[in-house]
């Protein structure tokens, strides 16, 4: 046996258009001795498609534990193994975390082959801020989580990506703009590279009414990206430049959670100085 060991790499795979793949990619997976495999049905494909033959071993979420010990031992071994995501860079949002870990704890190469990135991909077109991003991949599948989870991030300065699924994109996008309100600006890329892609760009708002209204907009695969906060305001006086407008039109409650929205303060510091105004203008 050799005294060498494999390498494991990380492999990019096109995210739709099959064209993306590069050469070194393509070369990598025709010359390792396994290829591990989201979807060994799915790879097996796309392998087909550029005339590659590949021994296939099935990696996800719900095996990845136990298969990890086998492909440490054929890298340690000294064969090489590439490990493929079903779509785009592995580990983004993909398996594959328990056999990088394990192959850095063992001392075996890890080597990345990049490529296509749905996050990437989605965050140069959609016109919004990209020195600084966040991403929280896939939101809590039930809305109460969900609602909690967006709340957690309605200050969040950075431009903010999430994944999304086809059928639950609506009721995101809804809680999206009754937590961050509906002008905050916002891209929903769909399909990116694929046949039906579109980018839709605009005030949440408006992005909610697009998507109900056209069945089109909610099949696929999704990027959603929201612009950052803005800076809060802390300064007494500029909030109630806020309110006071908005006090002559609403209840004291909304009021005060829209210039939550507006303003990026505490809610219930909001709603405090309302009543307070409230009070000064009954009583005056």
């Amino acid at each position: 046996m050799s005294n060498l060991q494999g390498t494991l790499f990380v492999v990019a795979t096109p995210i739709g258009n099959r064209g993306d793949i590069s050469q070194r990619a393509r070369e990598v997976l025709a010359g390792v001795a396994v290829v591990a495999a989201e979807d060994t049905r799915h790879t097996g494909q796309l392998l087909g498609h550029y005339g590659i033959q590949a021994r296939l071993v099935a990696v996800h979420e719900h095996n990845e534990t136990r298969q990890v010990p086998g492909l440490i031992q054929r890298l340690q071994g000294g064969e090489d193994v590439a490990l493929v995501s079903d779509a785009g860079t592995p580990l983004v949002s993909d398996p594959g975390y328990r056999l990088v870990t394990a192959c850095i704890d063992a001392g075996v190469r890890v080597s990345p082959v990049p490529g296509p990135s749905a996050v990437m991909a989605a965050l140069s077109v959609a016109g919004l801020p990209t020195d600084r991003f966040c991403f929280e991949g896939f939101l809590p599948a039930r809305p109460g989580p969900r609602r909690k989870a967006l709340a957690a991030l309605a200050s969040e300065p950075r431009t903010l990506v999430l994944l999304e699924a086809s059928h639950r994109i609506l009721a995101s996008l809804g809680d999206m703009a009754e937590v961050f309100g509906g002008e905050r600006q916002a891209v929903v890329a769909r399909e990116l590279t694929k046949t039906w892609e579109t980018v839709l760009r605009g005030p949440l708002a408006a992005l909610v009414r697009q998507v109900e209204a056209d069945p089109d907009q909610r099949r696929g695969e999704f990027v959603v990206m929201l612009a950052g906060a803005p800076p809060a305001v802390s300064d007494d006086a500029a909030l109630l430049a806020v309110l006071g407008p908005l006090l002559d039109e609403l209840p004291v409650k909304r009021a005060a959670r829209v210039a939550a929205r507006i303003t990026g303060a505490p809610r219930n510091r909001l709603y405090q100085l309302a009543l307070d105004q409230k009070a000064a203008d009954d009583g005056a």
